[in-house]
C-alpha cells in the first residue's frame, strides 16, 4: 500500500532549500524520500532519521559525524554525499539520486543470474567496499537492498548508516546491527566487526545472485542465526548444477565461518573475483540458470536481459561506458588461491578509484512512468499519452504541499517501469484542507492540545505569561485565534500559557531560615536550600542571599534557593602602628575592613599611634578597625 500521502514530509521543503516530493523507501531507522534541491535545481534522495532516534542526542551526533567521514570517500560506486542538516525534529542527509532498481528488485524479477550477471555487480561493489575499507570504514549492512543498479548501468553501494570506523571496532553488547540473512557469525557470536564481516556479506550475495535464494533459511531469525554460526554456506552448484568451481570456491572463501581464512578486506576479495572471471569460458559466464531457461520459454517478454561487457569501449563521445575498461585478464592457472599478481592489479585499479558498470535492457514492453508531481491534469493526461500509458482513474485529495488542481501522486511513481500499455492511477491535489482553530482559552494545556490534534491541526511553541485571571497551566491565548479565519491542516497553532497570578518576591537576607522559609512559602513559592553555607556578613544561621532577587515576580510554586550564612569570615589584621594614616587605611580595607581614623585635636601627625584591634589578633571581615594618630 502506497503510504506516501499520509507522510507529513511530503510536499514540505527542509531547511528552506530541499522540497520532498515522494517517499523512496522505509528502514529501521530512516526514512528515504526523492526530493528537489530548489537552490541548484536537481533532484536527490533525502535520508530523513526516524524521530524517535532523533530525539537521541548522541546517535544524531554520532550520524553527523559518520556521514561527514563517508561523504569523505568520493568513489564512483559509493552514492554521494551532498549535505547534511537538521529542520526542526528531522534530521536528514541529501544524497545523490540513482534512479533505477536495487539487485533486491532484480532478484525478485529474474531469480539467479547468469554468473558474468553477477560478477558483473559484485565487482563494483568490491571496489566500493575497498575504497571504505582503505578509508578505515566498515559497512556492516550489505545486502541486496544496499547496491543500486542505476538506469545508466552504474552499480553503487548505498546506505553507509551502519558504517563505523575500523579502529572504533568494539563489541556491541546486547544487540547486532545489520540484516540476519548477512550477519558473519562473528558478529553474532560476540558483536565485533572489522572489514572480513562485509567480505562475508558480499559472499552471502553472490552465493543469492548465483542461486537465487539464500544460504541459510528458517521459520525465525533465531534458526538463521544458528546456521550462520554453525553451518557453512554450501557450494552454489548444489542448487544450480552446472556451476564452475571457480565460483563455487569464491563463495567458499568469502564466506568463511573463521574469519581467519576469509580474504581480509573487500580489495582482496575483489582480487579472486577478476582472478576466478579469468578461469572461466565465455559459454561458462553467460549459462543460463535453470530457471530463468524455463521463464523463456513461459514469459519471455517478462525476461531481462544482460549486454556482454567489451574489454574497452569504443572512443567516442556517444560511448556509455562510464568508466575504464578492465585490464586484460591473466592467463588462467593454478585455482583461486593464487593471486598475489593480481592484487598488485587491483591495488592500482582502486587507487585509480575505479568503477564498473552492468547494463540491462528490457525486451521494449516496458517503459518508464513519467515524472508528473507538480503538473496540471491536462498536462499529466497528455505525458502520459505521449508515453504510450492510459489513466487507470483519476483521484482527489487534499494536500498542503501541492497547489490546487496539479499532479500530487502517481502509482506507480514517476521513474518505475510499467507494461507499456498499462494505465496509472493519478491523484490530483485539491489544495490544503482547511479547518477552524477551535476556542482552548481556558482550558489546561494537555487537553487544549488534544483538542488541537483531533482538529487536524500542530501544537507550535508554548510560551508562558502571568494571568489576573486565568488558572495557572490554563491556556492564555493561541496564534492564530479562535475567532479567525480557518487555516490549512497541519497548520501550527502557538498557544501562551498562564503562570498564573504574579508574585512580588520579598527580601528574606539577613533573617533567620525559619522566619524567611516561612515567608515565601506563605506566599505559594517553594523553598529549597543549598547544600552547603558560605561565609557573609550576616551571623550565622540567617539568610546570606537568595535565588530569586528581592522585587522579582514569580509564580505560585516556583522555587526559590536559600544560601544559609555561617557568618562572617575571620581575618587576621595586621600591626599598621607606625605607618601613615592613608597607608594603615588602604592597607585593612584591602582585607575587607571599614577604617574609621580618630586624630586628636590639635594634632599635625599622620602617623598611627594605635588601633583599635592589635596587630597579630583576628577581627570580623567586614568590621570597622579604629586607628588613632599621634596627639601633642
Amino acid at each position: 500500500m502506497d503510504t506516501t500521502l499520509d507522510d507529513p514530509l511530503v510536499g514540505r521543503t527542509l531547511d528552506g532549500r530541499y522540497r520532498v516530493d515522494a517517499r523512496i523507501a522505509a528502514g529501521g531507522m530512516a526514512t528515504v524520500y526523492r526530493a528537489v534541491d530548489t537552490r541548484l535545481d536537481r533532484i536527490l534522495a533525502l535520508k530523513v532519521m526516524h524521530p524517535a532516534l532523533a530525539a537521541d542526542g548522541g546517535f544524531v551526533d554520532r550520524f553527523i559525524r559518520e556521514a561527514k567521514s563517508v561523504a569523505r570517500l568520493a568513489h564512483p560506486n559509493v552514492v554521494a554525499v551532498f549535505d547534511q542538516g537538521t529542520d526542526g525534529p528531522y534530521t536528514y542527509l541529501a544524497m545523490e539520486y540513482v534512479s533505477g532498481c536495487t539487485l533486491r528488485d532484480l532478484l525478485r524479477e529474474r531469480g539467479a543470474l547468469q554468473p558474468r550477471a553477477a560478477l558483473d555487480i559484485l565487482e563494483p561493489v568490491l571496489a566500493a567496499l575497498g575504497a571504505a575499507h582503505r578509508a578505515g570504514f566498515v559497512h556492516r549492512d550489505m545486502k541486496p537492498e544496499n547496491v543500486l543498479i542505476g538506469d545508466d548501468g552504474r552499480v553503487k553501494v548505498a546506505d553507509f548508516g551502519l558504517v563505523r570506523s575500523v579502529d572504533a571496532v568494539t563489541n556491541t553488547t546486547g544487540s547486532i546491527l545489520g540484516t540476519v540473512s548477512y550477519l558473519a557469525p562473528e558478529q553474532i557470536q560476540n558483536g565485533v566487526t572489522d572489514t572480513r564481516v562485509d567480505v562475508y556479506a558480499c559472499g552471502v550475495v553472490l552465493y543469492e545472485m548465483l542461486t537465487g535464494a539464500k544460504p541459510h533459511t528458517g521459520t525465525n531469525p533465531a534458526q538463521v542465526l544458528y546456521q550462520h554460526l554453525n553451518e557453512d554456506v554450501p557450494p552454489p552448484s548444489a542448487i544450480v548444477p552446472g556451476l564452475p568451481a571457480a565460483l563455487d570456491e569464491l563463495v567458499a572463501y568469502a564466506t568463511a565461518r573463521d574469519p581467519e581464512l576469509r580474504p581480509r578486506d573487500a580489495a582482496g576479495l575483489l582480487g579472486l573475483a577478476i582472478e576466478a572471471r579469468a578461469q572461466l569460458a565465455e559459454a561458462e559466464l553467460d549459462a543460463v540458470p535453470p530457471q530463468a531457461r524455463a521463464a523463456e520459454r513461459t514469459a519471455a517478454e517478462d525476461r531481462t536481459s544482460v549486454i556482454a561487457r567489451p574489454v574497452a569501449p569504443p572512443v567516442s563521445h556517444t560511448s556509455r561506458l562510464a568508466s575504464p575498461p578492465l585490464p586484460p585478464a591473466p592467463a588462467a592457472g593454478p585455482r583461486i588461491r593464487r593471486r598475489g599478481v593480481l592484487l598488485v592489479v587491483v591495488g592500482v585499479l582502486l587507487a585509480l578509484g575505479f568503477g564498473t558498470g552492468v547494463w540491462y535492457i528490457s525486451s521494449g514492453q516496458f517503459t518508464k512512468v513519467p515524472n508528473l508531481l507538480g503538473k496540471t491534469e491536462a498536462e499529466a493526461k497528455s505525458q502520459l499519452s505521449a508515453a504510450g500509458l492510459g489513466v487507470k482513474r483519476i483521484d482527489r485529495k487534499f494536500s498542503a504541499g501541492f497547489a490546487k488542481g496539479t499532479v500530487m501522486n502517481t502509482d506507480p511513481a514517476g521513474g518505475k517501469r510499467i507494461r507499456g500499455n498499462a494505465a496509472v492511477v493519478v491523484t490530483i491535489s485539491r489544495g490544503p484542507e482547511v479547518v477552524a482553530v477551535p476556542n482552548v482559552k481556558g482550558k489546561p494545556l494537555e487537553a487544549a492540545k488534544t483538542e488541537l490534534t483531533s482538529a487536524g491541526l500542530a501544537l507550535g511553541i508554548v510560551t508562558h505569561a502571568f494571568s489576573q485571571d486565568v488558572a495557572q497551566g490554563s491556556v492564555i491565548s493561541t496564534d492564530p485565534a479562535a475567532d479567525g479565519p480557518k487555516r490549512a491542516l497541519d497548520t501550527a497553532v502557538s498557544i501562551v500559557v498562564s503562570k498564573g497570578r504574579p508574585v512580588q518576591v520579598p527580601s528574606v537576607a539577613g533573617k533567620p531560615l525559619d522566619q524567611a522559609r516561612t515567608a515565601l512559602e506563605g506566599l505559594g513559592l517553594k523553598v529549597e536550600t543549598a547544600p552547603e553555607q558560605v561565609n557573609s556578613p550576616s551571623p550565622a544561621g540567617t539568610v546570606a542571599n537568595q535565588s530569586v532577587a528581592a522585587g522579582t515576580q514569580a509564580a505560585a510554586g516556583d522555587a526559590v534557593t536559600l544560601t544559609v550564612s555561617k557568618g562572617p569570615r575571620q581575618v587576621q589584621v595586621p600591626d599598621v602602628t607606625g605607618q601613615e594614616s592613608d597607608a594603615a587605611r588602604k592597607t585593612l580595607e584591602g582585607l575587607g575592613f571599614k577604617v574609621k581614623v580618630d586624630k586628636p585635636f590639635l594634632s599635625f601627625s599622620n602617623t598611627v599611634d594605635s588601633q583599635s584591634v592589635p596587630g597579630g589578633q583576628s577581627a570580623a571581615e567586614g568590621s570597622t578597625i579604629t586607628i588613632r594618630t599621634k596627639g601633642l
